[in-house]
């Protein structure tokens, strides 16, 4: 079944072996766009069904929040059907190809987590990428961004200078040049010691378009620098007020000289000559005229906003190491710099989307502010970080820590309740880096170094490792087509005509049927001869190792849950390559959720055991009245989670 998106520029045609891609039109004028080897048009997308497996809190006006683990193409062509022109905001912080592979620092909770040697690093996700593959993987997604948009919605897109001007040309490509709005450049440090050969770099890039040139935006305000607040005097009644003369004053030595609106004069828009306490009167704002003929305003400081929001923010630090706020996620991105964009762009009640989910700073900030959001990544660890801090915000808001900046307006509702789903069942791998590690493990293939196309050779086949959690279509072929080295083929065809030029082997964890068939029609396009095989995860499976599941006991005795034991087979093997012993089960133990009346679908849990870094789970817990079939899920330090049922 399909959905149809907003139709990409025309098809491009191939000539030929050796000719690559060519395009069979010419650019619109007045209409540049970004061309590169592999680039395809987009025109349509199949529907994916999603799998609700959590469920937190409760519904406001109906409305729960939702988070999914998947491909976020595939979440977002399942989103389509019914979030198609209702999202206001999007925000992405998307890979930058910055040619680095992420970690996350993993430290053992308690006591012992005290030294080097209870912590090591583990790699969450590789921003490395194979040449054009990048801009094909960008382009697709941004379709699908613009078609969820509402009319009246944003997009802000977060990069930093490797991939800035493509970027920047991808987007003019599809919201088109006059709804470009704002490149804001964002000073994320004060200084650093790594550049050697080149500046340093303090800076991103956030990139501003909307869908349309009406667009909802709500100006923001810096507060006053202090020498322009040293101006400030005080009138007959104590109140502090800054002058501010009319017409053109010449240069000024200050660049924030920025007002509100303010009431007409009496007499109309026209100021005229008046006695200043006839003004006061009438509680306004204009001085007798000075003695260069110009009038001047008064401005009272307790009803200015401040200076308004310009494209250049400097005001807004990185995250602290030490920050309350810091999750040790890679590349996690402040609170403060969401709050403001979603502030911009929203009112409460709005929709925020962001599938380059992380840490879910997108998402805890929307709930604070009172926006419903919807968020996905198709890494496990973000889903299950990014779950457990919506938990804590959801707790801080009721214990009233958080005081939420609502439009008065507008009663001041909370979106505190979401759901987790799974796209295509995401259940087999849990971290899409360490899986394909795993494959080349399990499948013994020979690594070739310093080659960004094939993952390895397997006795003869050039492998290449396609969709890992998400079946594979005939749009991931895109990055072996877009990159093969075809003069080299075609040179191999010439020198031995009755061969295959190459024997290629797809690893994947389902397929469309027909994607060999598609695979084989290209290369017949081309006029090369290969021999194809797809290897299917989830068909071959049995006949490969992986790591062994994680195992945990449960016991209910005297009204109580105990968990005797949890071991977590993946996070003890590397802790062991590392050497450190473990005292104590809840060291490895990052939350424990419980449901106390699991109906077999469904996870709702109502008890959330989320301790501080340093302290342990409980690990025992009072059965409440009323409980039947009990469900535990406990997550390790690896974001990998156990589940098992007990009955009260």
């Amino acid at each position: 079944m399909n959905d149809e998106v907003r139709e990409s520029p025309p098809a491009y045609g191939r000539a030929g072996p050796g000719d690559q891609y060519k395009f069979d039109y010419e650019p619109i004028r007045g209409y540049p766009e970004l061309r590169w080897t592999g680039k395809r048009p987009f025109r349509g997308t199949t529907y994916f069904p999603a799998q609700l497996k959590e469920s937190h809190g409760d519904t406001v006006d109906g409305w729960r929040n939702k988070l999914y683990w998947g491909d976020n193409l595939q979440v977002m062509s399942h989103l389509l059907r019914e979030y198609r022109g209702k999202v206001r905001l999007i925000y992405i912080d998307p890979p930058f190809d910055s040619k680095a592979d992420y970690k996350k620092k993993i430290e053992l909770r308690g006591s012992s987590a005290s030294s080097d040697a209870s912590a090591f690093e583990e790699k969450q996700y590789t921003d490395i990428w194979t040449n054009d593959e990048y801009l094909q993987f960008m382009y697709e997604r941004l379709i699908l961004m613009r078609e969820l948009l509402a009319e009246d919605g944003s997009i802000f897109l977060h990069c930093d200078d490797s991939k800035n001007a493509f970027l920047k040309m991808i987007l003019m490509e599809i919201f088109s040049e006059p709804n470009f709005r704002n490149e804001i450049i964002w000073k994320r440090s004060t200084a650093t010691g790594l550049a050697m050969k080149r500046c340093g770099t303090l800076h991103d890039t956030i990139y501003w378009f909307s869908k349309s040139n009406d667009y909802q935006f709500a100006m923001q305000y810096h507060e006053y620098e202090e020498d322009y607040l040293k101006r400030a005097r005080k009138d007959e009644n104590g109140r502090d007020y800054i002058s501010i003369p009319t017409g053109n004053p010449g240069p000024r030595p200050n660049l924030y000289y920025e007002y509100k609106g303010y009431l007409p004069h009496p007499n109309g828009y026209k100021w005229t000559k008046a006695k200043m306490e006839d003004l006061d009167q009438k509680g306004r704002l204009v001085f007798p005229e000075s003695k260069d003929g110009r009038i001047q305003y008064k401005q009272y400081l307790d009803e200015m906003e401040g200076t308004k929001l310009q494209d250049l923010w400097i005001d807004i630090p990185a995250v602290n190491p030490v920050a309350k706020e810091r999750l040790g996620y890679p590349t996690q991105k402040p609170e403060a710099l969401l709050e403001r964009i979603i502030s911009m762009i929203t009112i409460p009640g709005d929709l925020v989307f962001d599938c380059f989910m992380g840490s879910g700073t997108t998402q805890a900030v929307a709930m604070k502010l009172g926006r419903r959001f919807l968020g996905a990544d198709i890494n496990l660890g973000a889903v299950q970080t990014t779950t457990k801090r919506l938990l804590g915000v959801a707790q801080e808001l009721k214990d009233g820590a958080v005081q939420p900046d609502l439009d008065d307006e507008k009663p001041a509702k909370l979106y505190k309740g979401f759901e987790v789903h799974t796209v295509n069942h995401y259940d087999f791998f849990r971290n899409e880096l360490e899986a394909r590690e795993l494959l080349i493990e399990a499948l013994e293939l020979q690594k070739l170094p310093g080659n960004m196309l094939w993952d390895g050779e397997q006795d003869g086949w050039m492998v290449k490792i396609l969709a890992v959690n998400r079946l594979a279509t005939a749009a991931d072929l895109n990055p072996i087509l877009g990159n093969l080295d075809y003069k080299a083929w075609e040179r191999r065809a010439k020198e031995h005509p009755d061969r295959p030029v190459e024997r290629i082997r797809l690893v994947c964890m389902g397929h469309d049927p027909d994607l060999r068939a598609q695979f084989k029609e290209e290369m017949d396009k081309l006029g090369f001869k290969v021999e194809i095989e797809v290897l299917d995860i989830l068909r071959d499976k049995r006949e490969l190792h992986f790591k062994r599941e994680a195992e945990a006991k449960l016991v209910v005795a005297k009204k109580k849950l105990e968990i005797r034991s949890f071991y977590p087979m993946n996070l003890l093997q590397k802790l062991s390559l590392e050497k450190t012993k473990i005292g104590d089960w809840r060291e490895l133990v990052d939350s424990v959720l419980i449901d106390w009346n699991y109906d077999g679908a469904v996870f709702s849990p109502v008890l959330s055991d989320i301790p501080d870094k340093k302290k342990l789970v409980k690990g025992s817990y009072e059965i409440p009245e009323g409980t039947g079939t009990i469900r535990v899920k406990i997550t390790d330090l690896l974001a990998e989670s156990w589940e098992g049922s007990v009955e009260a």
